[in-house]
């Protein structure tokens, strides 16, 4: 299969090219169009055997058949739709969408075009602890599920942002970017097939001269089958070794999943830590050396026309949910000395 990236905004873009390419993927060209030089550099950096070329040649090259993008978050679906109205297939960072209207133009672009649109939630596509959190409960290792609780930290960086990264008009607010992640996982392991939200929230506590960025969020969402709680934020301190410690706990009638995915503060070196409680004791289990799968998945679904990596009807679920609590979101006030 041969692919295309347009949209070098973000960093994300280095894995899901990476991922195609180790997936047996090859890469026609790449757009060096960018906001971010720094993104550019690393780019290259990572792909120096990578061509580079425009994005209208991209668009027009019939041997093309997928077109991923890490752009600027507002832009992604216009990109979207362009790619497939042009026949090919589209993968593209979080959030795919970042208002109603482009959810409803990549839809009925679908609809019309039978073109796969596929988003890359990488804190679980990237991520081997979910695979094998997965398996355990499809394998009934911990009952039925009947909750779960996703925190999305992340380290601020401020430095090296981009412009459009603190303005809401470009990256669609906290709970539409981070909290996709935390919702798409809400879904998976629950086995639900939609939701509703609770309640949603946002705030701003840090920077005082980003007095409109939102450097918090919070969800509570519930299913058929389950309930949810998320919470997201900017406040990732720089003493920890990561960019995050993103975390997952998945409650079951007859036992718990802890997912630790990106360090164990203070405890066991590397990845992807996997604590099962069950009605035998508890153990972690290394889950650092699972292979992934989604790229491979994604890459086979362009070929057969087949739903492997996710279904259509769950990314846009996630989509419509994260847009829907951020649409709701009640702006939490400040607390403490400022609020005096």
């Amino acid at each position: 299969m041969r692919f295309a990236a347009i949209g070098v905004d973000h960093r994300h873009i280095y894995h899901m090219v990476g991922g195609l390419l180790e997936a047996g993927a090859h890469c026609a060209g790449f757009d060096p169009a960018t906001s971010d030089p720094r993104v550019l550099a690393g780019f290259r950096e990572r792909f120096p055997q990578l061509a580079e070329a425009a994005a209208e040649r991209l668009l027009d090259d019939p041997t093309i058949e997928l077109i991923v993008c890490a752009g600027i978050p507002s832009e992604r679906a216009a990109l979207a739709v362009r790619a497939m109205r042009a026949g090919k297939d589209v993968m593209v960072d979080k959030p795919g969408v970042t208002s109603f209207e482009q959810l409803a133009e990549v839809e009925q672009t679908v609809a019309e075009t039978g073109r796969i649109f596929s988003v890359c939630f990488s804190e679980r596509f990237i991520v081997p602890s979910t695979i094998v959190a997965g398996k355990l409960i499809a394998d009934g290792a911990i009952g039925r599920v009947v909750q779960t609780v996703g925190l999305g930290p992340h380290r601020l960086n401020r430095t090296i942002r981009p412009s459009w990264f603190f303005d809401r008009q470009y990256f669609g607010g906290i709970l539409t970017d981070i909290a996709s992640h935390q919702i798409d996982q809400f879904l998976h392991f629950t086995g639900s097939q939609d939701a509703e939200i609770v309640a949603s929230g946002v705030g701003h506590f840090g920077a005082a001269d980003l007095p409109d960025f939102e450097d918090f969020g919070e969800i509570l969402l519930r299913s058929d089958r389950a309930s949810g709680f998320i919470r997201v934020d900017w406040f990732t301190a720089d003493g920890l070794p990561t960019w995050g410690d993103g975390r997952l706990t998945i409650l079951g009638t007859e036992g718990t999943i802890e997912l630790r995915k990106y360090v164990d503060i203070a405890g066991r070196p590397g990845t992807d830590h996997l604590f099962l409680v069950d009605k035998t004791g508890t153990r972690h289990i290394d889950a650092s050396g699972e292979p992934l799968t989604y790229f491979r998945d994604l890459i086979a679904d362009v070929e057969a026309r087949s739903e492997k990596a996710a279904t259509q009807r769950h990314v846009f679920t996630v989509c419509r949910l994260a847009l829907h609590a951020q649409d709701r979101a009640v702006r939490l006030p400040i607390r403490g000395a400022e609020a005096k």
